[in-house]
């Protein structure tokens, strides 16, 4: 059990990689505070980790509203005294060509993706302060590191994670608080369920491992930074790509 008793925080961990992510620290013994707009959704979600024996606690927020991270951190401490890991995976898209895209959908990705990291670290990073200890993990995209056609929002807000984490590790570091991010590569989620045959076998020819990647890949790099292990590294960008960038 490498986390027992460890509260983590996940953002948009109702579906997908942040579901996953959440399953995977409570399996190693962490309480949860789980995340989503979807209030009812992260509730159930909570009652569902109470029932194979975590302490859990479902909270519905706008990660890109200050008001509601204050509020999200404030329950938090009321209910478990104290935040060892924060996951930060909170995340949209609104794809679309530079030329055409609305400027509501380029602020709409960077006040979630990017904006919505720097309010949840700022709240949980005065905590651990106090605490002399923490652990903060961002969850950004290969995207970030290798740009995409249609996606000029979607990478700068995780092309922007990437400056946020190494500045925010300098910061922290003397409260031996580490900040590390991880850059997924495409990953089988319900996402990706709708591409065709065609499109599949097009991006696998990409990746040198010759397939997606599987969400308990990025679940599992998360508890290894979460845990002690993983104490003497902070400030990186990890790939979990399959080797599509190096």
């Amino acid at each position: 059990m490498l986390l027992k008793d460890k509260v983590a925080l996940v953002t948009g961990a109702t579906r997908g990689i942040g579901r996953c992510v959440a399953l995977a620290l409570a399996a190693q013994g962490a309480h949860l505070v789980v995340v989503g707009t979807n209030a009812e959704k992260a509730v159930e979600f909570a009652a569902e980790l109470e029932q194979s024996g975590t302490q859990a606690l479902g909270v519905g927020a706008d990660v890109s509203l200050a008001a509601d991270v204050e509020r999200l951190v404030d329950r938090t401490k009321e209910c478990f005294g104290r935040i060892d890991v924060l996951v930060n995976n909170a995340g949209v898209t609104r794809d679309g060509l530079m030329l055409r895209m609305k400027e509501v959908d380029w602020d709409t990705v960077i006040d979630v993706n990017l904006k919505g990291a720097f309010l949840c670290t700022r709240g949980v990073a005065r905590l651990m302060t106090k605490q002399r200890s923490g652990r903060i993990i961002n969850i950004s995209s290969v995207v970030g590191q290798m740009g995409n056609p249609g996606q000029a929002n979607y990478c700068a807000s995780k092309a922007g994670l990437h400056g946020l984490t190494r500045s925010n590790a300098r910061e922290l570091a003397k409260r031996q608080i580490t900040v590390n991010a991880i850059a997924p590569g495409f990953i089988e989620t319900d996402m990706t369920e709708f591409l065709t045959e065609q499109q599949r076998t097009e991006l696998t020819s990409q990746i040198p491992l010759e397939r997606l990647g599987h969400v308990d890949d990025i679940a599992a790099t998360v508890v290894f930074l979460a845990s002690d292990q993983a104490g003497y590294i902070t400030g990186q960008v990890i790939g979990v790509n399959g080797g599509m960038y190096m």
